[in-house]
């Protein structure tokens, strides 16, 4: 397997994160979103992925874009270590907490949203900063309630890793990066400790890959 990758990027570290918990060899396709005005728009990339985001996970030839759909892919193809739980409400609670992350968190932080506000709207930095941690805080502030449920084990749902678990660290990653105070979710900063003691976790870190610079 192929994955295109840039090491900073949030979703691309899930899947990373999901190909090593299920011990998945794969070949990373380093994909620079800041470089050349950012390779993903190239037209090269464009061809794998006319989004221009990563990551991209290249199967045999067979092409699947986005990360959710990416692990729920490598999910019901290679179904040694599970991401998901085996009973539907299960799943459907660990979906919740990743699409929280991925779906409503993710999309409004994205690099291209900031370069967008900063490029279009003249936004400096320190309201570009107010705007990311404006929704980090709402986001987490939810999430947190999430975890307040007896199905909240050692990692989000029970003691097994799972999807939910791919989403979340990357988006404290993240958070720290921009300084945000984390003081607040002490649940989530747990969790997040209990998965970094994992290899699966360490080797998907951003200073771990390739292209790291």
């Amino acid at each position: 397997m192929k994955l295109y990758s840039y090491f900073r990027s949030s979703a691309a570290y899930r899947v990373r994160i999901a190909l090593n918990l299920k011990q998945l060899s794969y070949e990373t396709i380093p994909v620079h979103l800041v470089n050349q005005g950012g390779e993903q728009k190239l037209p090269a990339y464009t061809a794998i992925n006319p989004q221009k985001l990563v990551p991209s996970l290249d199967d045999q030839g067979q092409i699947i874009t986005q990360s959710l759909a990416i692990m729920e892919y490598l999910d019901e193809t290679y179904s040694e270590t599970p991401l998901l739980p085996q009973d539907a409400v299960g799943r459907a609670r660990v979906r919740a907490i990743a699409q929280l992350i991925a779906c409503d968190t993710h999309p409004l932080n994205n690099l291209r949203v900031l370069q967008y506000l900063q490029n279009n709207f003249k936004v400096d930095d320190d309201a570009k900063n107010q705007w990311y941690k404006h929704w980090i805080h709402e986001s987490f502030a939810a999430l947190e309630q999430l975890l307040q449920s007896p199905e909240t084990g050692r990692f989000c749902h029970g003691d097994m890793p799972s999807l939910a678990d791919a989403c979340l660290v990357p988006q404290v990653y993240n958070a720290r990066r921009f300084n945000c105070d984390l003081s607040a979710y002490p649940t989530i900063v747990r969790i997040d400790a209990e998965c970094t003691k994992l290899p699966a976790f360490q080797a998907a870190a951003p200073e771990n890959q390739i292209d790291a610079v």
